[in-house]
């Protein structure tokens, strides 16, 4: 059971996140603003006790992993690390500008504290799996956590990999759908038919949590809780979430990277912040 206050102490970093990240968008006038702030309560969550970690020492053998696999939704991630010590936080107004160590897809190159580069649809799932099997054959006890747009689940490569990682036994691997049904065309349903992406895990062998609100953290919290439960098979969970969630200009709205003004910026962090004061008070 996770006390309320550790549960409203995440809900304030998902806020937080949100703020860093719209800082950073604004900074450059654009980005993948939907995509970022559906996954800011996940997040939260790894970023604010699920994961085993330390950013000072970013590359620790022991720590567990996080593959954005949906690398657009970077400035989301990069957010996170900035608020936990990764680097500091006034580098995050250098996102996707030249010479920057904050590309607009994720890199592992250049970002303390990114475990693999992502960008290409589909290919960070089969990275992480490679990494998961790493982590076997070391026997470290760590876990890969990995993240997929849903769109992305239209990707082959992602049913590869359900194939795979259950016949490989890959126990250590949990990965989430970020299920917010809307892509860079339309809606799941209207670009390729997409629907049962749980059923479908299912199907191949993954232990599969579904997430009525996958912007909750409580509810984040307790389908990990479950996954690592469920020692004899990988897990996927299902984040029902909303495109653009906390930020009213982009909430539900299909465009995939959009353009961000400044007093579109500071409105919704604005928002954000009364929201925070509402949950202090």
């Amino acid at each position: 059971m996770v006390s309320k206050e550790k549960l409203k102490e995440l809900r304030l970093f998902a806020a937080d996140i949100r703020i860093a990240a719209l800082e950073e968008f604004k900074a450059i006038g654009v980005g993948h603003v939907g995509g970022s702030m559906s996954i800011c309560d996940l997040m939260a969550c790894l970023y604010g006790g699920v994961m085993r970690i330390d950013p000072s020492n970013p590359r620790w053998e022991q720590r567990d992993r996080f593959i954005m696999s949906k690398g657009h939704a970077g400035p989301a991630m990069y957010a996170a690390l900035a608020l936990r010590g990764y680097f500091d936080r006034e580098e995050l107004l250098t996102l996707n500008r030249p010479g920057t160590r904050l590309p607009s897809h994720t890199d592992c190159n250049r970002t303390p504290g990114v475990d693999m580069t992502t960008g290409s649809l589909g290919q960070g799932f089969s990275t992480a799996l490679g990494i998961a099997m790493g982590c076997k054959k070391k026997k470290l006890d760590s876990y890969v956590y990995v993240l997929l747009g849903d769109g992305e689940c239209e990707e082959g490569q992602i049913w590869e990999c359900a194939i795979f990682a259950p016949a490989k036994g890959l126990t250590n691997v949990i990965g989430f759908v970020d299920y917010n049904r809307l892509q860079i065309c339309g809606t799941l349903e209207e670009v390729a038919g997409l629907s049962g992406i749980g059923e479908k895990f299912a199907a191949f062998g993954w232990h599969v949590v579904d997430v009525a609100d996958g912007n909750d953290v409580e509810q984040i919290l307790e389908a990990i809780d479950r996954a690592k439960e469920a020692a004899d098979k990988p897990s996927m969970i299902i984040l029902n979430t909303k495109k653009g969630k906390g930020c009213s200009f982009a909430e539900d709205v299909f465009n995939h990277n959009m353009p961000v003004s400044a007093e579109q910026a500071e409105e919704a962090i604005a928002a954000l912040e009364a929201y925070k004061a509402g949950l202090m008070a």
